[in-house]
Order: C-alpha cells, then structure tokens, then sequence
C-alpha cells in the first residue's frame, strides 16, 4: 500500500490531502473520499486505506484549507474541538470549485484512471458528493452519501436541485436517529430523487444513529451497519467504476 500526503492547486491555494493506493496494479479507478466536520484524521485515513485496498485510488482531500491559508498541522486537523462544525467558508460552491481540482489532480496521475471516477462524502460532505454528481455528470460515475446532512435545503444552491442532472448512480444511507438530517425532509428528498429520474438507492439503517460508521465515535458505532455500508460502498463501485 502507498499512501502519502498530496497537495491539489485550487483557485483559491493549495489544498493539502492524503492518497492512498496499491503498491501494484493500474491506472486505477478512482474515489473522492470527501471528510466529515470533524476534518482529516487517522480514521479517515484507515477508511481511505480501507478503500484503496480494494483497488482504488483514493483522495482525501482537506476541506479545510482555505481557513488555515497553508498552515494548518496534522494536530490541528485531528482536534475536534479546533474546527467548526458547519464553518462557513465552507459552501456549495466553493467545494464544487474544489472538486474541480480534484478532478484535474487525477487527471494527471499515472497510477489514476480518471476515467472511472467516484465519489463518497459522510456527514456535512454527503451535500457535497451530491452536488458533485450534478456539477459533474459526466465524470462522476457513482457517488454515496452516508448520514449526510443539508442534501435538501431552502436555498438556491441546494444539492437536490442538481438531481436531474445527475447521470451516475447515487447510494444514500440514512441512519434512524438523525437530528441533523429529519425523517420528514429525508422522505421530502427520495420523492424529489425519484421525480428527477436519478438512478438511485436509499437505504435506511434501523436503530443506527448519526455518525455509526466510524469506529471512534462512542455512543454512534455500529459494527454491524458499519460493515453492511461497507458492502454497499464496494457494490457500487464495483458495479460503475470496474472495467
């Protein structure tokens, strides 16, 4: 396995991340791994490592960068309490402009093949890999949302407005106790998805809540609905990104 820190020239600086890929084999297809609030950590990164084991070139970008202009530490990443939980630097657009150069990043890699391109994003990035496959149709050909969060808002530039534009496949998975993503907006998106003709799946984890996929977080971890996301994960990427 070859995982590294990278850094992806952006309109607005430098955007630091992380790469992890087989040491053999390629070009291989690729993953946006988009972070939660809480930033890049040692668990994202095992999760990254997690997917690249299974053949895939993974970015994981750090969202974060325009706040600390290229000073930003690794320990300043890994502390919660040093990060916003919904910083507002932090919009659609931006991290669309964001993905742009993401996409350009892997163009250019030789051990990527750009051409197979997915995405996930969990938390406050589930609204970002949704607005990515509507921002980028004909790149993005899968993308997943786990326990994402404003994917249906009031304002103009919400992710769900971009469904009809989507070509690829999306997976949602939607945990049963969710204050930052209610049942009754979640039903409100699905009837908007099926609407727009969007290939899609949601899929709702019973007695799970917010956060259940990531091992750290106590009180949230769920083995078993972690393990079943993970299966759904390499489904659709094996179903869109292989060949």
């Amino acid at each position: 396995m070859i995982d590294k820190r990278c850094n992806i020239q952006t309109t607005d600086g430098q955007m630091d991340g992380f790469v992890a890929y087989p040491h053999q084999g390629g070009p291989l297809p690729v993953v946006l791994f988009f972070m939660d609030s809480l930033g890049i950590r040692e668990e994202l990164r095992e999760m990254a490592r997690r997917i690249a084991a299974a053949g895939y070139y993974v970015v994981l970008p750090n969202l974060y960068y325009r706040r600390s202009c290229g000073t930003r530490t690794d320990e300043d990443t890994e502390r919660p309490d040093a990060i916003d939980h919904q910083p507002e630097h932090l919009g659609i657009k931006a991290v669309m402009q964001d993905t742009a150069a993401m996409i350009a990043y892997v163009d250019v890699q030789p051990e990527a093949d750009a051409g197979r391109l997915g995405a996930v994003g969990y938390c406050m990035s589930g609204a970002f890999v949704l607005a990515a496959a509507g921002s980028y149709p004909s790149r993005i050909k899968c993308a997943a949302s786990i326990y994402g969060v404003d994917l249906l808002t009031q304002s103009d530039d919400s992710p769900h407005l971009l469904a009809d534009r989507v070509r690829g496949e999306l997976y949602l998975a939607v945990a049963e106790f969710d204050e930052y993503m209610p049942l009754n907006v979640m039903l409100q998106l699905e009837a908007h998805l099926r609407d727009s003709g969007t290939i899609y799946r949601v899929e709702h984890y019973p007695g799970t809540r917010h956060g259940f996929a990531f091992v750290e977080r106590d009180g949230a971890y769920d083995r078993e609905s972690a393990e079943r996301h993970w299966d759904r994960l390499f489904d659709l990427f094996d179903r869109n990104l292989s060949g």
